[in-house]
């Protein structure tokens, strides 16, 4: 029985490459091993040849004709949202998907999104900056709405603002780690009366190619594309674009409400790495220490835990977050009962700030269904950790999940280049399985 003052989840919506609208289709999309990896867009005026031809400069990795990109990115009602056409344009793409989500995550709660007026109801979404439109300083048809436009605040704020809601309204950015961390903080704002629920989430759409410009200077793009998270053939990340929601309260709240609850919050801590390596260098040591911190504020047992999510960038992180793995949940799990590792960038690229609540809710989708997913490119792991005594397998594919006691326990793990690190182990109760 999920205690009466414990933080649960009552709604999602989510977006994601390959045209997924639903959690639903989300699910079998990943259930299915399928590939959401598809051409860098044409609609968005990127120098498309300048882009695929940085691999003839000096010291720079080619890129690839590819990514993880939202199909509706460029879609928006603007009078839905009360919005005029111009005002809409000069939002960055970020806000707009971020309002669309976060509705369809309250109606999965089953919320009426136009009855919330002066609702003490927080919004916490995770976002950051990607370069849409033109500079402010310019003379433009824009010119007039960029500031609330280009304002990493107001992916947040319209959402408020469209609902009419009073809570607390802010945009957080913690790099890769945004969105779950946005969720950790929302989660604690209702623990500490700041509002009675809350939207949490975060958001990526990619208005500018920048991100493929700074790791092609590094070396650090995968050749073809995918992300091959804990493989052997790993050689760099892909980017994504995605976007997801989730509706948390009090499990009284939702009891009181008859909403449904898709699992509850055990936990969740965040920390940084500190100094010493380079602020974009991954620590083995802090990701096992906010592992450690979260288990304790969680009150679970680490070989209780049965799904990993892990951040699985398919960099050289991927060894030092194995490392912490193993030496948490694997310890516990032991090489006879080994926690499964995976993560939904396999299949969708690094949706950056997104990355976080794309895999809360691949996990939320699986203890509803009561299946764990396989994770892409497991037919040759890593050989970076011994998996026969690591305690941790990457699940070759989709397989059943038996509850334990009524419950499966999952944790979702999140690093920004930033240093941040983010961790939540979230509780699925067996009679809430659709």
């Amino acid at each position: 029985m999920i205690p009466d003052d414990a933080i649960v989840i009552v709604g999602m919506g989510v977006e994601a490459p390959g045209g997924i609208e639903t959690p639903e289709d989300f699910f079998d999309a990943l259930a299915a091993g399928a590939d959401l990896i598809g051409p860098l867009p044409r609609d968005r005026d990127w120098p498309i040849d300048q882009i695929l031809a940085l691999g003839a400069l000096p010291g720079w990795g080619a890129v690839p004709d590819a990514g993880g990109f939202l199909d509706g990115a460029a879609e928006f009602d603007p009078q839905f949202f009360g919005l005029s056409p111009r005002e809409a344009m000069a939002m960055d793409p970020q806000q707009r998907v971020a309002m669309r989500v976060a509705w369809r995550a309250l109606e999965n709660a089953g919320v009426r999104p136009d009855s919330l007026t002066g609702a003490e109801m927080g919004v916490y979404f995770g976002a950051s900056a990607m370069e849409y439109g033109p500079r402010a300083a310019s003379v433009n048809s824009y010119s007039g709405h960029r500031i609330a436009g280009a304002a990493m605040g107001s992916v947040s704020g319209r959402i408020s603002h469209t609902l009419g809601i009073a809570g607390p309204s802010m945009t957080i950015d913690t790099a890769c780690a945004s969105s779950l961390t946005a969720i950790h903080q929302a989660a604690a704002a209702i623990r500490a009366g700041e509002c009675d629920s809350a939207i949490a989430g975060g958001v990526c759409v990619m208005g500018s190619p920048g991100a493929f410009f700074e790791f092609s200077r590094n070396n650090a793009l995968a050749a073809d594309g995918r992300c091959r998270s804990y493989s052997a053939k790993a050689d760099g990340t892909a980017w994504g674009e995605g976007a997801g929601a989730v509706i948390l309260e009090t499990a009284a709240t939702a009891r009181a409400a008859g909403h449904r609850i898709y699992g509850a919050i055990a936990g969740s801590r965040v920390n940084h790495n500190g100094a010493g390596a380079p602020i974009v260098v991954p620590s083995a040591q802090a990701q096992r220490q906010v592992i450690e911190a979260t288990l304790r504020i969680s009150r679970v047992d680490a070989a209780d835990v049965d799904l990993i999510e892990g951040h699985g960038t398919g960099t050289l992180g991927d060894a030092l977050e194995l490392e912490a793995l193993a030496a948490t949940y694997g310890a516990a799990s032991g090489a006879a009962t080994p926690a499964a590792v995976g993560s939904v960038k396999s299949n969708a690229g690094h949706a950056q700030a997104a990355s976080g609540v794309l895999g809360l809710i691949k996990v939320l989708q699986c203890g509803r269904n009561g299946q764990i997913v396989a994770s892409r490119f497991a037919d040759e792991p890593t050989t970076d950790i011994d998996w026969d005594t690591a305690g941790l397998r990457i699940p070759s594919v989709t397989q059943e999940w038996p509850a334990r006691h009524g419950h499966r326990l999952a944790a979702v793990s999140s690093f920004g280049v930033s240093g941040t690190n983010t961790h939540l182990i979230v509780d699925m109760p067996e009679a809430n399985r659709a």
